[in-house]
């Protein structure tokens, strides 16, 4: 069976998450000149998890047994954003968390990238049977577009689902960018640029091949 746009979307985005987590991985990248590579991690890793509340679990909530599953998927996101919460904290000398060991809190965020992961794509799978094609290519861009525009940091305290959980995501936006400019926070934006911006979505829809991967030919 064919995947659907955005089963693919979601490989791809998981691939991504965890192509710029490698890096964030080596005990050197607390020092000052490496802290960017967590940070970029951390954000685009928060800006996923906020964008998925706000377009998937409507989704995933009226599945048969959708109010588990959004709680299953809650619960995780919300200790995956503590846990990264703790690895800016330590990054940065916080003397909350200066204590956390390195290779214990980076086990922890692997775990909880492992069923979050499992999680999504299992999700994914079951509402791309529920829609029609031109449904589901429409919920596709409205989560990579979600993306664009959610918090680059975690707020795991916070409302996740439903008006509220929106109107929370929409406001610490604002707030995360001020305090990215004030920091001098650089996110990625040609990651952005890439599987977003850049026609990604076309490429999910007529089955081009993504850039990187004509790079392998």
């Amino acid at each position: 069976m064919t995947a659907s746009t955005l089963e693919l979307a979601l490989t791809y985005e998981h691939a991504r998450i965890r192509e710029l987590a490698e890096p964030a991985h080596h005990p050197d990248a607390a020092h000052p000149e490496h802290r960017h590579q967590t940070d970029w991690f951390y954000a685009i890793a928060a800006q996923h998890l906020a964008a998925a509340e706000d377009v998937l679990l409507p989704h995933v909530r009226e599945l048969p047994d959708g109010d588990e599953l959004v709680t299953r998927y809650v619960g995780n996101a919300k200790e995956l954003e503590r846990s990264l919460r703790f690895l800016k904290g330590r990054q940065y000398g916080d003397s909350r968390f200066v204590d956390l060991q390195h290779d214990d809190l980076w086990r922890q965020i692997d775990r909880l990238l492992d069923e979050h992961e499992t999680m999504e794509t299992t999700y994914g799978r079951r509402i791309s049977e529920q829609l029609d094609g031109p449904d589901v290519n429409r919920l596709t861009e409205n989560l990579l577009e979600a993306e664009e525009i959610a918090p680059t940091r975690a707020h795991p305290y916070s409302p996740h689902t439903g008006s509220a959980g929106r109107l929370a995501h929409r406001m610490w936006r604002m707030a995360d960018a001020a305090w990215d400019s004030a920091e001098g926070r650089v996110i990625p934006t040609k990651y952005h640029a890439h599987p977003k911006r850049d026609s990604a979505l076309s490429h999910y829809l007529y089955g081009t091949p993504m850039p990187h991967e004509e790079e392998h030919e």
